[in-house]
């Protein structure tokens, strides 16, 4: 009994004194709490708002630069994920018309802060994309969308093209899976 007397003025001047916490099962609970959270937030994204008109496969789509995008790595993250569906693309100035395009993709994104989990910092993230399909005579062929979920939602702090391809693929396919 003498020996952890002894000891307590030691821990009380060590920086990892958390570990002779008076309530470890508190400590433990805070600690699962911030992983879950955590896996949470990295968790597997889906596809809402779904329209799929039935069309012929097309093997490539030409993208329509949109400005007001500031994701950085969107567009990036977009042609991989039509690539992992056959799918060849390029990007286009909107003011450009190529007939060579058996589809157009449109895009529209929207960025919000937060602070990541165990973070300390704001940092912007994918919060929503709406990517619509188009025929060449400029009939929707499919819509789709990614929107993060909540405060916790899934996802949320998850790369980019993770958020993407559900989305991409009901675009494409017309089913999530």
């Amino acid at each position: 009994m003498r020996l952890p007397l002894a000891l307590l003025p030691v821990c009380l001047l060590a920086n990892a004194c958390s570990v002779f916490s008076p309530m470890p099962l508190w400590e433990l609970t805070k600690a699962g709490g911030t992983l879950a959270g955590s896996a949470l937030s990295q968790g597997p994204a889906s596809a809402s708002d779904v329209v799929y008109h039935s069309h012929a496969p097309l093997g490539s789509v030409c993208i329509e630069f949109n400005d007001q995008n500031q994701a950085r790595d969107f567009l990036p993250a977009l042609q991989r994920a039509l690539a992992d569906n056959q799918v060849r693309s390029r990007i286009y100035d909107p003011a450009t018309r190529a007939d060579q395009c058996e589809g157009w993709l449109r895009y529209r994104t929207q960025l919000d802060w937060d602070v990541p989990p165990l973070g300390r910092q704001y940092q912007p993230y994918l919060y929503l994309a709406t990517l619509s399909l188009y025929a060449r005579d400029g009939s929707l062929l499919a819509s789709s969308t990614y929107a993060a979920e909540g405060a916790f939602g899934n996802g949320k702090w998850a790369d980019t093209y993770a958020k993407l391809g559900p989305a991409v693929k009901v675009l494409i396919t017309g089913f999530e899976k």
